[in-house]
């Protein structure tokens, strides 16, 4: 790992983003994160040998996982479909390369939940997007509100450990 590494930091600055009147959320710094180190695989990449746009979505459904797991949530899987999903690419990143995948969750809905992301690499940011989910249980159909341990964990887990998969 780099000396900079962003492994290494002290933890994710937390957005600005918050929902005043949602009274789970008693500060926005509780709001859950994770850091996720990889490296960019062969299969990651395009013809012209770096990421390719869609390398970005997995990377970040793979960091959603090991939040929602360390928040002790991993069977929301299956229970909250992807509504949106946005995102700005503004560096490559090449084949071999460190890139960390900071994913945030800034707002709790009813029954939405919303994460901010950001993908860095040798050069700096890569990616920065939006991704949005619903909370969906087979049972229902359609959007249901967040049970209350579950909200709970969305709500207050803050920043989590790193992880890396160099």
């Amino acid at each position: 790992m780099p000396q900079d590494s962003p492994l290494g930091s002290t933890g994710p600055i937390r957005p600005d983003v918050s929902d005043p009147t949602d009274p789970a959320v008693d500060d926005p710094a509780d709001l859950p994160s994770v850091l996720v180190e990889r490296r960019v695989e062969w299969q990651d990449t395009d013809a012209a040998g770096h990421y390719h746009h869609s390398a970005v979505q997995r990377w970040v459904e793979a960091t959603e996982a090991v939040l929602l797991r360390r928040l002790g949530v991993g069977d929301l899987f299956g229970r909250i479909p992807r509504v949106h999903f946005e995102a700005d690419y503004l560096e490559r990143l090449w084949f071999g390369e460190a890139a960390y995948i900071l994913l945030r969750i800034d707002r709790v809905g009813t029954s939405s939940l919303h994460y901010s992301f950001e993908v860095r690499g040798e050069h700096g940011v890569a990616a920065t997007g939006r991704l949005s989910v619903v909370h969906c249980p087979p049972d229902h159909k359609g959007a249901s509100p967040w049970p209350d341990e579950v909200r709970a964990a969305l709500s207050k887990g803050g920043a989590q450990r790193p992880e890396s998969y160099t």
